[in-house]
């Protein structure tokens, strides 16, 4: 597959992006490693998480720059990294040199990663959907979902009230 310019750059750069995975919901930020033409999550326990995508075969990868302006969305082919292989030898520990406030040692992070997480790998498939011309216009904000934790503000409370003198 050739690799699309745009996308190399975008993910270069980006630490989080935003992921769409089929039938699960919104899209939800992750935090991401781009290493030599794919993108690798990792979610579990102790980790971010990251719904529906340790079970997905594909996804949409949506990349903001530095100004929170959407650059580019992909889509990609999810895979997972499978412990033993030579593929979580080689990536694994280049993942967890990255992983800001880890604790541990980089080895220690990976037999963790081993034990319980995902460390998933998106490739892009095919050109970008959203790039360039065709990003959308429109701010696709949504409102938010409801929540039992809402509730209606009050009046603060006052001690006592102050009264103004009349001149």
């Amino acid at each position: 597959m050739e690799r699309v310019p745009l996308v190399d750059e975008a993910m270069k750069k980006a630490a989080v992006v935003w992921l769409t995975v089929p039938d699960i919901g919104p899209a939800y930020p992750v935090w991401c490693v781009w290493i030599d033409g794919a993108l690798y999550v990792v979610s579990g326990p102790g980790e971010q998480a990251a719904p529906g995508l340790a079970e997905a075969t594909t996804a949409c990868v949506t990349a903001r720059g530095d100004h929170g302006g959407r650059i580019v969305t992909w889509r990609a082919a999810a895979s997972r990294l499978t412990f033993g292989t030579d593929e979580w030898d080689t990536i694994t520990p280049q993942v967890a040199a990255k992983r800001l406030n880890a604790r541990g040692t980089t080895e220690e992070i990976v037999t963790r990663w081993a034990a319980g997480c995902v460390v998933s790998r998106l490739e892009p498939v095919g050109e970008p959907p959203e790039a360039g011309p065709t990003l959308p216009d429109a701010s696709l904000a949504a409102p938010p979902p409801p929540t039992p934790a809402a509730r209606p503000a009050r009046r603060p409370f006052r001690l006592h009230r102050v009264r103004k003198r009349p001149r």
